[in-house]
């Protein structure tokens, strides 16, 4: 039996290839003759350079941009061949310069975060002359609206005094102007792609701030303070750049940057799984399985809409091919999984269930592939 292992990340506890390393070992275990194919997955967040990367045979690029909080960071992009002659493709992912993990948790100060790094690499890699860029827009610390990416790109933000706003959502409330003069337009065979998890828009209940404001340290103080932030940039973007960002679905991912760069330069977004998937060659890779074994840290009503495990049940269903679940936790079930199992042991501490994560994965899949054999 040939069985395809493609998870993604189990979020704070294991990368994509830890869980997929987990989870063959748990099938091993039930079915020592399987034959055993390894995919990490992601789906626009921590990790999709470096899965995309691998997979492609790309070439990495690091250079130093500004992170989150205006210091410094090393961060990598990924270059992949071409086979066209045509170009090539940069993978960047957000997280490397704006990502929630390059900021402490008692420093986070969601109203000053940017997103300028992630223009800069955009920047870096459109003067590599490629005809593509993929941004994957998860994990990241901000809630900008992508106004530090578009600051990067040549946009200047300005005050009713015509001088140049800071970084983050707090001084977007000052923003009077945008100023496009400088604006280097986008090479007319390049295109920029943004992957993301999530449908949610700019604004509103369901919007970045309201939904995602929390995990970053936005508190209830604050999230009315940085809605009306977005607020504004969005009625500047929209009369000034003539986009409008409030309504286009999945603007909120990532803070708003994927609206920012649908605005700043005129971006597609689409579902990170599907990207992740098509870089990596996943159809392919089901088609030649006997069985699916997929995985992330939760299974819940958020999983359906865009997240990789459903991705790939659908992708296993349309092939006719069973696909089978482990996730930290079980909140809901989809349709189209034919099983699923929990790592997390009834009753066990969440911290305890990610010090033994591996462990527990990896017991997981054996339960879940013994069940199936039988």
């Amino acid at each position: 039996m040939r069985v395809l292992v493609c998870p993604q990340e189990f979020k704070g506890s294991l990368t994509a290839a830890e869980a997929a390393r987990a989870l063959a070992a748990g099938v091993r275990a039930a079915m020592p003759d399987a034959e055993i194919l390894l995919l990490p997955l992601a789906d626009g967040g921590p990790g999709t350079v470096a899965i995309i990367s691998s997979a492609a045979d790309g070439t990495l690029v690091t250079m130093t941009a500004r992170g989150p909080l205006g210091a410094p960071v090393r961060a990598a992009y990924a270059l992949l061949p071409t086979h066209s002659g045509h170009g090539q493709t940069a993978v960047i992912e957000a997280a490397a310069t704006a990502g929630l993990v390059l900021i402490p948790a008692g420093r986070r100060e969601p109203w000053r975060a940017s997103t300028f790094g992630v223009g800069e690499q955009i920047q870096a890699a459109l003067a590599a002359e490629v005809r593509e860029v993929i941004v994957g827009v998860g994990g990241t610390g901000t809630n900008d609206g992508g106004a530090g990416a578009a600051q990067a790109l040549g946009y200047r933000l300005l005050d009713a005094r015509g001088e140049p706003i800071g970084p983050g959502p707090r001084e977007l409330m000052r923003l009077d102007r945008i100023d496009t003069n400088n604006v280097e337009p986008l090479p007319a065979c390049a295109r920029v792609r943004v992957a993301v998890d999530v449908q949610n828009r700019l604004l509103g209940p369901e919007g970045a701030t309201r939904v995602f404001g929390p995990q970053k340290g936005v508190t209830p103080e604050l999230a009315d303070e940085c809605e009306r932030a977005l607020e504004r940039w969005a009625q500047m973007v929209a009369r000034d750049i003539g986009v409008d960002i409030a309504n286009i679905e999945g603007g909120g991912a990532g803070g708003g940057l994927a609206a920012g760069l649908a605005a700043v330069c005129a971006a597609s977004i689409e579902s990170g799984a599907a990207l992740v998937g098509e870089a990596v060659g996943l159809a392919r890779a089901v088609a030649s399985a006997d069985v699916i074994v997929t995985g992330e840290g939760r299974l819940d009503t958020q999983t359906a809409y865009g997240k990789t495990v459903a991705y790939v049940a659908e992708i296993a269903r349309q092939a006719g091919r069973p696909c089978l679940t482990v996730a930290g936790s079980i909140e809901a079930q989809l349709a189209s999984m034919q099983d699923s199992e929990a790592a997390m042991l009834a009753g066990e501490p969440i911290e305890v269930a990610i010090a033994h994560a591996s462990e527990r994965v990896q017991a997981a899949a054996e339960r879940l592939m013994r069940r199936y054999r039988a």
